[in-house]
């Protein structure tokens, strides 16, 4: 085990450049490449990476620490070895100059000396002019990740252009003169080297040569703009360029205030995050990934930049309209109940990737024994409804498909296995839907549950349930067969995992084999949330359920 130091790479001729973000701690195990910090000059954003594996033994700069070639960065310990361990990584590319730009894409190849004193005054007003990949350091080829601008947009000197990345450092092109983009020579994704072509303006300058032989060809002119103010831009503004830049979305001036790395970049990329749209806590508004982070958690929450126009989930909101035009309306506020359990629909159904099985339960002989037990629950004054024996039966097939009656941790990579059995059954009453809870269903008999449900309802519509009465429940059970229809979709009752629809009970003719017979089917329906249970799961639980309802001695096996 040997003791490193790493140090600052060569970064150009950038130096004093700020410490933006440190990537590791003391302590930290790091592998070959991985991040150490990030630094930024006034061209571009830098990530150093290790160029060793090991551990991290202490970091030798802070946030704001100002950093130069050969400066210490961390110590390593580490049993590799490496003769010149101070040089971390290649020399990393910087932006391309923005305040006196050199315009390298226009630079003449030609190798003569010249005076530096001589330039040449050339008319290039109104002319076509090529804006080409600049000088970018070492890389052989860099990927373009961002195209700022459209054909037809009028820009002013120093508009962002493209985006480039490298391995090492995201660059933002900007343009050495004023003029509107006449065509876009490449697309995102491509690669391109220093000299390659990116699009072509029509350029509104005149432009002085400057640094240049005298007897160098013109097209090796390596240009250095005269700036031009807004006015005359606006004069060469086409139609199509006044209509294409009204729209905010498209103006460059919102893409110069992206300062992310290349690691931010490509995670934005991956999350679908537009970039423009997140605040940056790093220095100087930096973005970080723990912006683009919490910029979807925000999103996913309904509390993105966005809130004022869109949903909660970016959805387009509904349009307000004026009712009151087409006829007399009458407006009625949400009870307090309804509007509770709004929000938590609605947030269950943002969340919870649903999908629905619909299945016959045969109960015939269920009902018939209902029937017979009448006399019996009149005699203990119970009303003996078939949502008793639903939830029986729900209880059993629990228990069969444990998975049923989970939920999924915060991260949606593990399960919670319950072991009790508390059932919810959802009760409408005048000011809305409250789901009560039989709790320990497996412990229960049907008498018992039949007792409870009935108490537990007539309470839910007088108003007088407790807390701890709506709480604890492991699935949940929503029974419209009073009111009717054949099938429906209820929303899952997160953070559980499923619910089960009951619809009215309906007599059918069904082939027993050798006849078409009359027979009483119960229309359940079991949506779920896809992460946790897959589609045969969910219909081996319905098929199990329905054979339990069919005979309740399936249940005891």
């Amino acid at each position: 085990m040997s003791t490193q130091k790493i140090t600052v790479p060569d970064i150009g001729d950038a130096e004093d450049v700020e410490v933006i973000e440190v990537c590791v701690n003391a302590g930290d195990e790091v592998d070959v490449d991985d991040i150490l910090v990030v630094v930024e000059s006034d061209k571009a954003s830098m990530e150093i990476p290790s160029p060793l594996s090991g551990k991290v033994a202490s970091v030798t700069v802070k946030l704001g620490d100002n950093v130069s070639f050969g400066s210490d960065i961390v110590t390593l310990e580490t049993s590799e070895t490496k003769s010149d361990a101070g040089i971390v990584a290649e020399a990393l590319p910087a932006e391309p100059e923005t305040e006196e730009p050199k315009a390298k894409n226009l630079q003449s190849s030609t190798p003569e000396a010249s005076e530096p004193e001589a330039k040449e005054s050339v008319p290039e007003s109104n002319s076509v002019q090529t804006v080409s990949v600049p000088d970018i350091g070492d890389s052989e080829a860099v990927v373009v990740i961002e195209l700022l601008v459209k054909p037809g947009d009028a820009i002013v000197k120093d508009d962002l252009l493209v985006v480039i990345e490298s391995e090492k450092a995201s660059m933002e092109i900007p343009s050495p003169f004023a003029g509107v983009v006449e065509k876009i020579l490449v697309k995102e994704g491509d690669e391109v080297v220093e000299g390659s072509d990116l699009l072509t303006v029509l350029s509104t300058s005149s432009v002085i040569q400057d640094d240049v032989p005298v007897d160098a060809p013109a097209e090796h002119a390596k240009p250095t703009p005269i700036p031009v103010n807004n006015a005359e831009v606006k004069k060469t503004k086409t139609p199509e360029a006044e209509i294409q830049t009204a729209d905010p979305s498209l103006q460059t001036a919102e893409k110069q205030s992206v300062y992310a790395g290349p690691a931010v970049r490509k995670l934005a990329r991956e999350m679908g995050v537009n970039l423009p749209a997140v605040n940056g806590t790093g220095a100087g508004g930096r973005i970080t990934k723990d912006d683009v982070n919490v910029y979807v958690k925000a999103a996913l929450a309904g509390k993105s930049g966005q809130a004022s126009h869109d949903t909660g989930s970016g959805i387009p909101a509904i349009p307000a309209v004026d009712f009151s035009k087409f006829g007399s309306i009458q407006t009625l506020p949400l009870s307090r109940i309804r509007k509770r359990g709004a929000a938590n629909l609605h947030r269950s159904w943002l969340n919870v990737p649903h999908v629905t099985q619909n299945d016959e339960a045969d109960v015939s002989d269920l009902e018939d024994f209902r029937k017979r037990m009448a006399a019996e629950a009149k005699k203990r004054n119970i009303r003996l409804t078939p949502l008793a024996f639903i939830i029986k039966a729900a209880c059993f097939a629990l228990k069969e498909f444990p998975v049923v009656n989970s939920s999924l941790d915060q991260s949606a990579e593990n399960y919670i296995l319950k072991n009790y059995y508390n059932i919810g059954m959802a009760v409408d009453t005048p000011e809305g839907l409250v789901v009560p809870v039989v709790k320990g269903v497996d412990d229960k008999g049907i008498w018992s549950i039949a007792e409870e449900v009935i108490e537990l309802s007539e309470k839910a519509r007088l108003g007088k349930l407790s807390v701890t009465e709506m709480q604890g429940a492991s699935f949940t059970i929503s029974s419209l067969g009073p009111i009717g229809g054949t099938s429906f979709t209820p929303i899952v009752n997160a953070p559980e995992v499923a619910i089960l629809g009951v619809s009215r009970l309906v007599v059918k003719p069904v082939w027993d084999g050798e006849n078409f017979v009359p027979r009483k089917m119960l229309p359940v329906s079991l949506s779920y949330d896809h992460r946790a249970i897959n589609g045969a799961e969910a219909g081996r639980f319905t098929t199990y359920l329905c054979a339990v309802l069919k005979d309740f001695r399936e249940g005891m096996m």
